[in-house]
């Protein structure tokens, strides 16, 4: 299984792409601007979108992608997501207004995009992966994703605050590498639990969750790009601190857009 990021970060500046992720060459986790950097072709070879929510940074260009390869379908483009989520696509974006219906157009029998709900728990099927929906904390519904391919799981956060129901069940599974958010700095910390995102004092706090006998990368993403470098030096500052403390030393990174990793 491939995963390829397309973008993470948490806003667009010059080589700063908003989240989405292609996993192998069928499946798109978000669909924000990192979407833009697929050819026509590979963008003919997505069959399903799975949204973590409904946020402009994460769906930004998914209307644009399903007018670019509406012509060359031969069947509904299936886009996954929570319902709160769905409910917001068809009443402020795919509303006749904003963007065309899709999902009626060419025709309500044989539509461009097809919607279908998920709810945490659920483990769906695409091809040889398994997808399950994970739990997230965030101000409109939101989930995170594990997927696999009979090896490890690659686990992403989706945008979220403290959210203990996430790591009760991410210690039970495989996990190859972890994605998760931190949004702001700590000098924003207080924007970050107004807008239920993490800085580095709760990333502390929430991979202090992670059961010790779990080693696995862990990749930090949808980090603002006028806060990126001192959101990286703040979380290696309590990571110094937490393996003087308890002599472990966990493995954190920096997404960056472009990278491709095989599990």
């Amino acid at each position: 299984m491939k995963i390829r990021v397309l973008g993470c970060s948490g806003a667009i500046a010059k080589d700063c792409r908003t989240t989405s992720f292609l996993v192998d060459q069928d499946v798109l986790i978000d669909a924000g601007t990192g979407v833009g950097d697929l050819t026509l072709e590979e963008m003919r070879g997505i069959s399903d979108v799975f949204l973590t929510h409904a946020h402009l940074d994460h769906i930004a260009a998914l209307p644009l992608m399903v007018d670019s390869i509406a012509a060359s379908l031969t069947k509904p483009l299936r886009l996954h997501a929570l319902p709160g989520t769905i409910a917001a696509l068809r009443a402020h974006i795919f509303n006749g207004a904003i963007w065309p219906d899709f999902s009626r157009i060419p025709s309500a029998e044989h539509p461009f995009i097809s919607f279908h709900e998920v709810a945490v728990g659920q483990v769906l099927q695409i091809g040889n992966k398994h997808i399950e929906v994970l739990p997230a904390v965030h101000i409109v519904p939101a989930v995170g994703y594990a997927v696999s391919a009979g090896q490890g799981a690659w686990v992403f956060s989706g945008d979220t605050e403290r959210n203990p129901a996430f790591w009760q069940r991410v210690n039970q599974l495989p996990v190859a590498m972890l994605v998760i958010e931190t949004a702001f700095s700590n000098q924003q910390q207080g924007l970050a639990r107004l807008s239920l995102h993490l800085s580095p004092v709760s990333l502390a706090q929430e991979l202090a969750l992670i059961a010790p006998d779990r080693i696995y990368p862990i990749y930090i993403t949808h980090t603002k790009p006028a806060e990126a470098d001192l959101i990286m030096n703040e979380i290696l500052e309590f990571e110094q601190a937490n393996a003087v403390a308890t002599g472990n030393t966990r493995d954190i990174r920096w997404l960056k857009a472009g990278q491709e990793f095989n599990l």
